[in-house]
C-alpha cells in the first residue's frame, strides 16, 4: 500500500466514526421463506404456468398418494416454530397432506381446501419443534387426488424482526413519490422497482407490488401498447417490470408491452460479430456499454423462459456477454480482471473517447459499468441451464472478476472507487452503488459456487461499507448518499471524478435494495 493509499485509509475510516456500530447486517427476519422448487420433490413437477407464485415456479404434485416435496431446514437452536405452507387448489375438493417433521408426524391430513383457481393462493399453518441443526420437513400428499400446486414453506420463529433496511428504503421511496411522481419509464426506474420487487417476494407486503403496478399502468393499455420505441438499451431494462406483472397479474398486456422489446431486438442494430448497440443514435453507433449487459441481458433470458422462446433467450443473453466481454476485458497488470467502460467498433463514426491503443475502448474503468456487468452475468446463470453450452465461459467470466473485485477494494472503507484502478489520485472517492453491485456479485457468486469461499469475507466489507452510506432522518426516512449520477463514457478521470452525487439517486436505491435482498437471504 502506498503511503497515500494509506493516508486515505486512516482518514476514511477515522470518518466512518459512530457508523463503525452498525451492524454487519440485519438480524435474520422471524419469517424464512424455503421455495418448493428448490426442495426435493417425488412424483411431482415443478411449473411456473399460473400467476401469483414465488421465486420461479411451484411444484404440482401428481395425482395419486404418497408424492411429496420435502424440504431441509437449519435451525440455530432448538426452538417452537409455526410452519406456513403456501398453496393454491383450483378445485373445490379438499387436498390434504401430512406434515412431518425429521420424520415425525405433526399434522394428519392438514387441510388444503379448494382456493377458487389456480392463480389463488392462500395458506396452511401448523405448529411443530425444529432440533438445533439439520432438520427435514415433508408435505405427502393423502388422497389420489394428490397435494395442491405449492409454492412455499415459510418458518416463523416467533420472534420480533430486527430493523429492516430494505423495508425503510421502500417506505421512504414511496412516501416521497406517488406512482405518477416516480419519474418517466427509464432503466433507473426499472432498476429500483425490481428492487423493491425483491423485498415483495421476502415480504409479501401488497403495497410494493400495487405501487409497481401503477408505476407501470402510466406507460401500458389495456391492450398493451405502450408507447416507446425502443431504439437504446436503456430503455429496455424496465422490461423487466413488465416480466414481473404479467406473472402476478396474470394479464396478457403486460406480456404484449414485454413482446414489443423482443419484436425490436430482431432488428436491432449489431456490431459485426452480434453485439447490439448501445444505442442506434449517430451519436452511439457501434458502441458496446458495459452497462448496456444490464439493461437488457436478464430481460432477454426470462423473457423467454417466461414465454417459451427460452431457446432465443438463453442463446442470445450469454452470447450478448460474450461478445461484450471479448471487447471490453483488461488483460494486463493489477487491472487484469476488470471491464474498460465501452468499446466503438472501427468504422463509421468514432467517438471522440476512443483509446485505438487500448482496443478502441475508453481506456478507463468506471465503476458502475463493471457493476452492471457483474450483476447481469449472475442473473443470466441464474436461469441459463446447466448444459448450456455458453454456460462455462460466463461462469468464467466471475471467476476473473470476482478476484479483481477484491484486489481493488478499499481497504478503509470496504467499498470501490469511481474510477476503480485510480485509489491514490486526491479526486477519486468511493462510489455506493457500484460497491453494492460488486457485494450482491461477490456473494451470489461464492453462494452459488462460482468462486471460493473465501471471497465471502470481500462481500461482508462491502456490505457494511454500503450500510455506512445509509441513515434515517429525523423525519423517519431513509437517506442514501455517495452515488454517482448518470454517466455518459469518456477516456478523461477527471470526467468521472467530478460527477455529482445526488442523495437517494434511484441508481443507488435499486442497487441497495438488490445487495441488501442477497445478504439477509444468503445469511
Amino acid at each position: 500500500m502506498t503511503l497515500g493509499l494509506r493516508r486515505r485509509a486512516l482518514i476514511a475510516a477515522l470518518a466512518l466514526g459512530g457508523t463503525l456500530l452498525l451492524p454487519l447486517r440485519p438480524a435474520a427476519a422471524a419469517v424464512t421463506l424455503y421455495e418448493a422448487e428448490e426442495a426435493a420433490i417425488s412424483q411431482g413437477v415443478v411449473e411456473s404456468n399460473h400467476a401469483g407464485f414465488t421465486g420461479t415456479g411451484f411444484v404440482n404434485y401428481d395425482n395419486t398418494t404418497g408424492g411429496h416435496v420435502e424440504w431441509t431446514v437449519t435451525s440455530p437452536q432448538a426452538r417452537a416454530v409455526t410452519l406456513i405452507l403456501r398453496y393454491a387448489n383450483g378445485t373445490a375438493v379438499d387436498r390434504p397432506m401430512d406434515v412431518t417433521v425429521n420424520g415425525v408426524l405433526v399434522a394428519d391430513e392438514l387441510a388444503f381446501p379448494g382456493t377458487g383457481a389456480w392463480t389463488t393462493w392462500r395458506t396452511s399453518t401448523v405448529t411443530a419443534s425444529l432440533t438445533a441443526g439439520t432438520n427435514t420437513i415433508r408435505a405427502t400428499a393423502t388422497t389420489a387426488n394428490g397435494g395442491p400446486n405449492t409454492d412455499s414453506l415459510s418458518i416463523d420463529d416467533g420472534t420480533p424482526p430486527s430493523f429492516d433496511w430494505s423495508r425503510a428504503v421502500a417506505d421512504s421511496t414511496m412516501a416521497r413519490f406517488t406512482p405518477a411522481t416516480l419519474g418517466g419509464w427509464g432503466y433507473t426506474r426499472g432498476l429500483y422497482l425490481y428492487g423493491q420487487y425483491l423485498v415483495y417476494q421476502r415480504t409479501r407486503d401488497p403495497r410494493y407490488l400495487q405501487y409497481m403496478k401503477d408505476w407501470a399502468d402510466r406507460f401500458v393499455d389495456d391492450s398493451g401498447n405502450i408507447g416507446q420505441s425502443f431504439n437504446n438499451l436503456d430503455s429496455m431494462e424496465s422490461g423487466n417490470v413488465l416480466l414481473i406483472l404479467a406473472r402476478e397479474t396474470g394479464q396478457a398486456r403486460y406480456r404484449t408491452a414485454a413482446q414489443k422489446i423482443r419484436n425490436r431486438l430482431t432488428t436491432y442494430p449489431r456490431t459485426a460479430d452480434g453485439g447490439w448497440w448501445h444505442s442506434t443514435s449517430d451519436s452511439r453507433q457501434g458502441q458496446l456499454w458495459a452497462d448496456g449487459a444490464f439493461m437488457v441481458n436478464p430481460f432477454v433470458i426470462r423473457y423467454g423462459q417466461q414465454f417459451n422462446d427460452a431457446a432465443w433467450g438463453n442463446e442470445q443473453a450469454a452470447r450478448q456477454l460474450e461478445i461484450y466481454y471479448s471487447h471490453l476485458l483488461r488483460t494486463s497488470g493489477d487491472a487484469s480482471g476488470l471491464l474498460y467502460h465501452a468499446y466503438d467498433e472501427p468504422g463509421g463514426l468514432t467517438a471522440s473517447w476512443v483509446r485505438p491503443e487500448h482496443g478502441n475502448t475508453n481506456g478507463l474503468s468506471w465503476c458502475r459499468a463493471i457493476g452492471w456487468f457483474g450483476m447481469a452475468v449472475v442473473d443470466v446463470l441464474e436461469l441459463l441451464p446447466a448444459d448450456h453450452p455458453r454456460r462455462p465461459a460466463l461462469v468464467t467470466m466471475l471467476r476473473r472478476l470476482v478476484p479483481a473485485y477484491a484486489r481493488h477494494q478499499d481497504p478503509a472503507t470496504g467499498r470501490w472507487f469511481q474510477v476503480v484502478t485510480e485509489p491514490d489520485d486526491p479526486a477519486d472517492w468511493t462510489e455506493t452503488s457500484c460497491s453494492a453491485m460488486y457485494t450482491f456479485t461477490i456473494s451470489r457468486s461464492v453462494e452459488r459456487g462460482y468462486v471460493d469461499a473465501s471471497y465471502k469475507v470481500n462481500a461482508e466489507r462491502g456490505y457494511r461499507g454500503v450500510l455506512a452510506r445509509v441513515s434515517l432522518g429525523s423525519d423517519g426516512r431513509t437517506a442514501v448518499t455517495g452515488i454517482s449520477e448518470g454517466t455518459n463514457v469518456d477516456d478523461a478521470v477527471g470526467y468521472y471524478f467530478g460527477r455529482a452525487r445526488p442523495v437517494n439517486d434511484f441508481h443507488g436505491l435499486g442497487a441497495f435494495l438488490i445487495m441488501n435482498e442477497q445478504m439477509i437471504r444468503a445469511g
